[in-house]
């Protein structure tokens, strides 16, 4: 059963990719030890700093290989994803260690009327419809959510 299904979302994703429809990150379904979702929603950047710190945490505890992390960033916590954000290396860095980033379409629509254009994301943010039903999905498969 588990493989049948597995070859079918093998299937939708290529069919998906054959349409141009985006897939949301493709290894949604890990084996680590620990599966963590990292919220953040608020455009302080101690609390960007924050969460990128706890990341970074995780990793160091669990080691890259035995965690799961994926950061969901909405609401003003999507200016953490901003390319010209400070954190640009820190992110760079925490991807090559595993991680995802998912940037809120919703919050990125309107924050193109807010500033009369699209806002330039970070190349390693991908796009999800919304940043809340992201969250869900991802504590629907396991993952703990923290917000820091």
């Amino acid at each position: 059963m588990l493989k049948t299904y597995g070859k079918l979302l093998s299937l939708l994703a290529g069919a998906f990719m054959l349409l141009g429809i985006s897939t949301v990150h493709a290894a949604d379904e890990s084996m680590a030890d620990a599966k963590i979702v990292l919220q953040i929603s608020d455009p302080n950047p101690f609390k960007q700093t924050l969460v990128l710190n706890v990341a970074n945490n995780l990793i160091k505890h669990y080691g890259p290989d035995s965690v799961a992390i994926e950061i969901v960033a909405f609401g003003p916590g999507l200016r953490l994803l901003f390319n010209d954000n400070t954190n640009k290396g820190r992110i760079s860095s925490l991807v090559g260690n595993g991680v995802k980033f998912s940037a809120c379409g919703n919050t990125q629509k309107n924050m193109t009327k807010l500033l009369g254009h699209a806002p330039k994301m970070n190349k390693n943010a991908v796009t999800v419809g919304a940043g809340v039903v992201r969250i869900i999905e991802l504590t629907n498969k396991g993952y703990m959510l923290i917000k820091p």
